[in-house]
């Protein structure tokens, strides 16, 4: 599916809030209500639009660069790593890195828990933890 100006608004403002009511995007891009719920329709069937989700505040957030023993596969350690509390985003990689993670969790406590955890993954040889200080 080739998506025009119009999708790209409508995802736009579903970006900001995932919650707005049809008829308000109706009117902020100038087309009717049921224009807008077919595209969005359109738009998941298609799988542009994968999920509608929401943002929970955490107060410790990091990003994680791991690196794999070649004899594992990064794969097998992708799925380990899915089953630790505070493993948000996991991402196979190129470059110096096997794998980066992003961690949040509701303390610096929480979140130092989350990184032992992830060290203790089996073919994890190496990490860098980057604490995110600040997320504009």
């Amino acid at each position: 599916m080739v998506i025009d100006e119009i999708d790209k608004k409508i995802i736009e403002i579903l970006k900001l809030d995932s919650r707005i009511p049809f008829l308000k995007i109706a009117k902020q891009i100038g087309i009717s209500e049921a224009a807008v719920r077919q595209r969005i329709k359109k738009l998941v069937e298609t799988g542009i639009l994968k999920r509608f989700t929401i943002e929970v505040k955490k107060e410790a957030s990091a990003i994680m660069l791991i690196s794999v023993e070649p004899s594992i596969p990064t794969f097998k350690v992708s799925v380990e790593l899915k089953k630790i509390n505070g493993v948000e985003k996991i991402y196979e990689v190129t470059g110096e890195s096997d794998i980066v993670v992003f961690l949040s969790a509701g303390n610096i406590d929480e979140l130092n828990s989350c990184i032992d955890k992830v060290r203790e993954v089996e073919g994890v040889t190496k990490t860098n933890t980057l604490m995110i200080l600040k997320s504009l």
